[in-house]
């Protein structure tokens, strides 16, 4: 008796303890188990929505406990803050109240945010600018030692609430669109269905970012399943664990890992691979999470939105950005992109962001040289704005996408390298804009005298990332001569795909790039971030853009097969047409149950010999 009690009290022990070394993940066999028991209480309560959604938000709540332990109260008071405010915003006037309300409720969502994601990186922007020597320090926990009566937590650090970008960018949505009163959204009145709505377990942590219009409405549908979604749902879960443990984690173990940890150890042609690879790999972790999460919420009853839309597939930065975390990007637009003029008009904002960003660059950097091309550039647009009603349109534009794409590498992560990539990435939407009105002469033109002068920059000061971009410049001026050529024969038509395919793999090597400082800027320690993220990038761009022993190339492509091969079958299927994949989602739906059990145990059996070790966290868990 004695030894089952024993057993028993280990047994819960073990079930309601936090583990920060083994947090729940959808890879592991401890969340099918914990998947299970829930679908078997639905099973029960499919019919009483009101008890049904009490028992996800606590199921969910559970769940993001034994993924982020003792956050669990942050996020409680997440949920139960825009729970207020949002009931509270109808009860207001309009005018100065409501907005009152309004700023109060994004502030608070903001300011925790900015505690637990930014204070590293605000702390050396103030000790750069006033040569202080500040510390960060974990002050809620100092309170919560003081609460407890003894050191029971660390102070430190702080470390960062797995999913907070996520679940405050959905709060935030929910308390606009209440005040804004879009689509007739009306506060949710239930605290246990705002509460679930909030904390829904296959999203809760790395998204899709659910707007309250899409998802409120489902709560109180009954459940609702066909033959047909079941077979849909667990073709998502199987393909997403595919994704994950073949394709991203292998690759990441392998290859990705080993060379960004320090590319000074490797080729050039090794980091190279390494920065193409890692595209494949943050597609593959983060659609394959995306996937899983729309499977099991099917299961569930609920539909998640669509958050990728094979992106490798753009043919320009602009339309990237409609197939990569759809989610974030249309709330960058809604929220942010519009708010600041859109294509319309500028505000004080649009220029005031630009200038803050270039003085954070300033701060960090140690340099006050950015600032000053910053304001000065901010002020020549300016003019050209106010005085040139030609371009206005344009340059309004193209400066709130900019600013759009710079807060959003800012939300992916508080170090230097984020700034670059989200700059990176609306620069290539201005810089798209601006080739898709030019003709293809000048075109030619314009890459000629681009490569013309790197070449000089290369010859007479020479520098690897001289010789890098003139290496990428000298292959996009041969596509823009051989565009020219045969437009100029008027093959314009019969060899549109190829055109087509060309702007798809610039497209790809432009977001490679830019992905080479998102990965620099990853799984660092926050304390070190901006200067170990920005030694990594200047490190992978010194040896790719060096000069390279050929002959070792078949060798190192020998000792990474299993990677190049993993790389060239992902992107082929990533490639393929999407009535292609659509109809195998169905075939795979409309087997019969025992034959599709069969293939599911098949499938289960090969992504099971790609099991490392230690299972990987999804990337956009750090987020």
């Amino acid at each position: 008796m004695t030894d089952f009690r024993e057993v028993a009290l280990d047994f819960f022990g073990n079930l309601f303890s936090f583990d920060q070394a083994h947090p729940l993940l959808f890879t592991q066999f401890y969340f099918w188990a914990f998947f299970a028991f829930v679908m078997a209480f639905l099973c029960l309560l499919k019919n009483k929505t009101l008890m049904r959604n009490a028992f996800l938000f606590f199921a969910s709540l559970f769940f993001y406990y034994k993924t982020s332990g003792l956050f669990i109260i942050l996020f409680a008071f997440v949920i139960v803050w825009n729970y207020l405010t949002g009931r509270l915003l109808p009860h207001c006037r309009k005018g100065f109240w409501k907005g009152l309300v309004l700023f109060l409720g994004i502030t608070v969502d903001l300011s925790l945010l900015f505690y637990y994601k930014y204070a590293y990186f605000l702390t050396d922007v103030v000790n750069n600018l006033f040569g202080t020597g500040f510390v960060v320090k974990d002050y809620f926990a100092a309170v919560g030692n003081r609460i407890a009566g003894h050191a029971a937590f660390g102070v430190d650090s702080i470390f960062l609430p797995v999913g907070i970008s996520f679940f405050t960018f959905q709060a935030i949505s929910y308390i606009v669109d209440v005040y804004r009163g879009r689509y007739h959204l009306l506060p949710v009145r239930n605290f246990f269905d705002f509460g679930f709505y909030l904390s829904f377990f296959p999203q809760l942590v790395a998204g899709p970012i659910v707007r309250a219009d899409e998802f409120i409405p489902q709560l109180r549908k009954p459940f609702f399943l066909t033959r047909r979604q079941f077979g849909i749902a667990v073709f998502w879960i199987l393909n997403g664990l595919a994704k994950k443990l073949i394709m991203s984690d292998f690759i990441a173990i392998s290859l990705c890992d080993r060379v960004f940890e320090n590319p000074s150890l490797y080729t050039g042609f090794e980091n190279l691979l390494a920065m193409f690879c890692y595209s494949l790999q943050i597609y593959a972790d983060f659609s394959g999470y995306t996937d899983i999460a729309i499977g099991t919420a099917m299961l569930m009853g609920f539909y998640l939105p669509k958050n990728f839309n094979s992106p490798y597939k753009a043919t320009n930065m602009s339309v990237f950005w409609k197939r990569w975390h759809i989610s974030l990007s249309r709330w960058l637009k809604d929220y942010l992109y519009i708010p600041l003029g859109g294509n319309r008009k500028g505000t004080v904002w649009s220029y005031l962001i630009l200038v803050c960003t270039g003085f954070l660059a300033s701060a960090l950097n140690k340099s006050w040289w950015m600032l000053w091309a910053t304001v000065i550039l901010t002020a020549v647009l300016a003019f050209f704005i106010i005085f040139v009603k030609k371009s206005r349109k344009e340059l309004v534009s193209d400066i709130n996408r900019m600013d759009t794409m710079l807060l959003g590498g800012l939300w992916h992560g508080a170090s230097w390298n984020f700034m670059i990539w989200g700059g990176l990435n609306g620069l290539g939407m201005i810089i798209y804009r601006f080739w898709s009105r030019c003709n293809v002469y000048v075109r030619a033109a314009l890459t000629a005298a681009v490569s013309g002068i790197l070449y000089f920059l290369a010859t007479r000061y020479p520098s690897p990332a001289y010789n890098l971009f003139l290496v990428w410049c000298l292959v996009i001026f041969a596509g823009s001569l051989v565009h020219m050529l045969y437009h100029s024969f008027g093959f314009k038509a019969g060899f549109k795909w190829l055109s087509n395919a060309w702007a798809v793999f610039n497209t790809f090597v432009f977001f490679t790039f830019t992905m080479m400082f998102f990965r620099s800027g990853s799984n660092i320690d926050p304390a070190e971030a901006n200067a170990k993220a920005w030694e990594n990038a200047r490190n992978i761009i010194t040896r790719v853009g060096s000069a390279w022993d050929l002959s070792l190339i078949p060798k190192i492509a020998a000792q990474h097969r299993m990677a190049i091969i993993l790389f060239i079958v992902g992107m082929l299927i990533h490639w393929l047409p999407d009535r292609f994949k659509r109809r195998y989602r169905l075939w795979f739906a409309s087997l019969p149950l025992p034959i599709m059990v069969l293939v599911c145990a098949l499938a289960v059996f090969i992504i099971c010999q790609f099991l490392t070790a230690d299972l990987q966290s999804f990337i956009y868990f750090q987020f």
